[in-house]
């Protein structure tokens, strides 16, 4: 498979994974994504941004969500965004640290 072949399959998995996220299944928390799967939709937006930036593209984190949530951030909270418990905040701590690090 050639270079660009393969690229334009990655980029088509992660435009479905995007939908996927958003669209089927916006009700999963971003908090139980991290929890189990040690990434969220913040992350692939944070990986997004960092993948223009390594290119010579400015794009704050801020940009980089509204991309890939199709809105502010803010809305998108306010919409799909339920209260976690404690057990959830505190499992979201170690899995943060754990794949995340000191990023936001």
């Amino acid at each position: 498979m050639d270079d660009t072949t393969r690229t334009e399959l990655e980029a088509a998995a992660f435009r479905a994974l995007r939908d996927h996220l958003m669209n089927t299944r916006p009700d999963v928390q971003n908090i139980d994504l991290m929890n189990m799967a040690g990434f969220c939709r913040n992350c692939l937006s944070r990986w997004y941004q960092e993948a223009a930036n390594a290119r010579g593209i400015e794009m704050s984190k801020d940009e980089a969500r509204e991309i890939f949530y199709g809105m502010p951030y803010g809305d998108w909270v306010a919409q799909h965004q339920t209260p976690a418990d404690e057990a959830k905040k505190a499992a979201f701590t170690k899995a943060f640290a754990e794949n995340v690090g000191t990023k936001e």
